[in-house]
């Protein structure tokens, strides 16, 4: 199917073809008619598909017969984040171009009396985060009863970054009679019921399963010490065809410390995080989408929405703690068909995250060995140790299912084995003892339960003062 089979006008239909676009993906060959209707939808798509121009495109139609007032926004985008909001933006620039729409961008970091100059003068297109929208509305700068097309874009995202009140309560300002579309990677129970909440019998679209990576994606992981994960880093910088990545870390901290490790050791790179300012945010966006830095090493603030042409490779420093930020990370490259790289560098205690990732994407991520650095075994799941409190409850379950405590006479402590089958147990000493005998220095053996503890464990220990 190509593009004029979709209903569209003849102005963006030339707008596709100067963007040197001829043919639909799925999620847009699907949506777009359904849009054009005036429908509601719900799209469940994975990162990198089209969502953003399957109602990018049919919003230019539905909004060109139309004037806008002031203070009073003909359509509304949320997103969860400024990144996404400017692509966004770009979107409509791109496929706008031949229609005469207004746009306004309501993003924090930014001055917010040069929005309000905006919004003074009408626009047709509204593209905000909640929680700028939230403060522009409540100084009463903006009406949102002129509202007639609500999108809500990445909404399981906004689950992640708890902005579904803030959505929710948005939705109480805008008229009900709108059409509603909502989009997300993952279709989550909170998602669904935000979906029955906005939506009036939508059309559902799926297009892929929810939160699976593109094919086009070759993954690879390497399990290493913690210690060692910057030199593995780059070794795999050294020894990979790299011509353009973006390097994922969990914490903003450690975004400015392998910054400038890369820098120091003679890479070209730059951070980005939601702590920098929006122009810096902005200014080395845009230096690297001119080639002129080659790796960007950036929090999830980079995971959604930012569209690079030609990303070579995606690196995890860090294994994301949700399995769902994994796909948006990767996702970054292999977009439109074109071939791309991921790989994870992974610690033993990454386990339970590994394992949820595995069961998202349905399939095991392959391991490979990396020159000149030293490969550790399988990664496990790690245990936080059982806090005192409950530990005193297990020994009182075990007591009264036969266990049997024993205490001696004159304040001593012995370990006892029992006869089978019957379990092993002690008695500890009274929490007065155990200070007088701290005061006094005497030495205390230590209590310990079954013959699998080391013998060293059961030897008399000084106790120092």
């Amino acid at each position: 199917m190509k593009f004029s089979e979709l209903g569209l006008s003849e102005k963006v239909l030339r707008a596709v073809s100067d963007a040197g676009y001829t043919d639909p993906t799925p999620i847009q060959t699907q949506a777009i008619p359904v849009i054009l209707q005036g429908r509601d939808v719900l799209g469940v798509a994975q990162t990198g598909t089209g969502k953003t121009a399957s109602f990018t495109l049919p919003m230019i139609d539905i909004l060109a017969a139309g004037r806008a007032k002031a203070r009073m926004p003909r359509s509304l985008i949320l997103t969860p984040t400024r990144e996404l909001a400017a692509q966004i933006s770009n979107s409509f620039e791109t496929y706008g171009k031949y229609n005469s729409l207004s746009m306004a961008l309501l993003i924090g970091g930014v001055s917010m009396s040069e929005q309000e100059k905006r919004l003074d003068r009408g626009v047709d297109v509204l593209i905000a985060t909640p929680g700028r929208l939230i403060d522009l509305f409540e100084r009463g700068k903006i009406l949102l009863t002129g509202v007639q097309l609500l999108v809500i874009d990445e909404a399981d995202r906004m689950l992640d970054m708890g902005f579904i009140p803030d959505v929710e309560r948005i939705g109480k300002m805008l008229p009900s009679n709108r059409q509603t579309l909502m989009f997300s990677a993952t279709m989550a129970k909170e998602i669904r019921r935000l979906a029955n909440e906005f939506l009036r019998m939508p059309e559902e679209i799926s297009v892929a399963p929810p939160a699976s990576p593109a094919e086009t994606v070759k993954q690879a992981m390497a399990v290493i010490d913690a210690r060692k994960k910057r030199e593995t880093l780059r070794a795999l910088l050294a020894n990979t065809d790299v011509e353009n990545a973006i390097i994922f870390c969990n914490r903003k901290r450690d975004v400015d410390v392998l910054d400038k490790s890369l820098r120091r050791h003679g890479f070209s790179a730059a951070g980005l995080h939601g702590d920098m300012a929006q122009s810096s945010r902005t200014e080395t966006l845009s230096a690297f989408k001119a080639g002129e830095i080659k790796l960007l090493v950036a929090t999830d603030v980079a995971g959604r929405g930012l569209d690079i042409a030609g990303l070579s490779h995606v690196f995890n420093f860090d294994v994301p703690t949700h399995a769902e930020d994994y796909v948006h990370r990767i996702g970054r490259t292999g977009r439109a068909g074109r071939a791309g790289q991921a790989y994870m560098l992974a610690t033993p205690s990454d386990g339970r995250y590994l394992d949820a990732i595995r069961k998202l994407i349905g399939k095991d991520i392959p391991k490979i060995d990396i020159p000149g650095v030293e490969i550790t075994g399988e990664e496990e799941e790690e245990e936080a140790p059982a806090p005192r409190s409950r530990s005193r409850r297990t020994d009182a379950s075990k007591s009264k299912n036969g266990t049997e405590r024993k205490a001696k006479s004159g304040g001593k402590n012995d370990v006892e084995a029992a006869e089978p089958p019957k379990a092993q147990s002690a008695q500890k000493p009274a929490p007065e003892t155990n200070r007088e005998n701290r005061r006094s220095g005497k030495d205390q053996p230590v209590v310990a339960f079954g013959e699998h503890v080391p013998a060293f464990f059961k030897t008399a220990v000084p106790v120092s003062r």
